[in-house]
């Protein structure tokens, strides 16, 4: 019933800042908990942040990333600032039905096809 469209990634300089966005459709968009995951390349799908009514963050990026959600417009953010070439990796776009943001990717009902994120050094 939910898709969802990532956009947003690119090729930036260590240092640098991206803001990603991921737009989801259907009408039940504020009931849902938002998270955004990462995958580099021979690495396990990681949780990077979350948001239900509160807001979650991976260790590796509280302080420099924010994740936010504008209901209106069936948005969810990822501002990233400070990138660091470990940053680099595909960021995944994901919903969860129930109104509690999980670490684990099995507890995301719907997905996005992700996007490219590249910190060069």
């Amino acid at each position: 019933q939910v898709q969802l469209v990532e956009s947003g990634g690119g090729l930036v300089q260590a240092g640098g800042s991206l803001r990603l966005s991921c737009a989801a459709s259907g009408r039940s968009f504020s009931s849902y908990a938002m998270g955004w995951f990462r995958q580099a390349p021979g690495k396990e799908r990681e949780f990077v942040a979350g948001i239900s009514s509160s807001t979650y963050y991976a260790d590796s990026v509280k302080g420099r990333f924010t994740i936010s959600r504008d209901n209106a417009k069936n948005t969810v953010y990822l501002q990233m600032n400070s990138l660091k070439p470990e940053d680099t990796a595909v960021y995944y776009c994901a919903a969860r039905r129930i109104h509690a943001v999980v670490r684990t990717g099995s507890g995301y009902d719907y997905w996005g096809q992700g996007t490219q994120v590249t910190v060069s050094s």
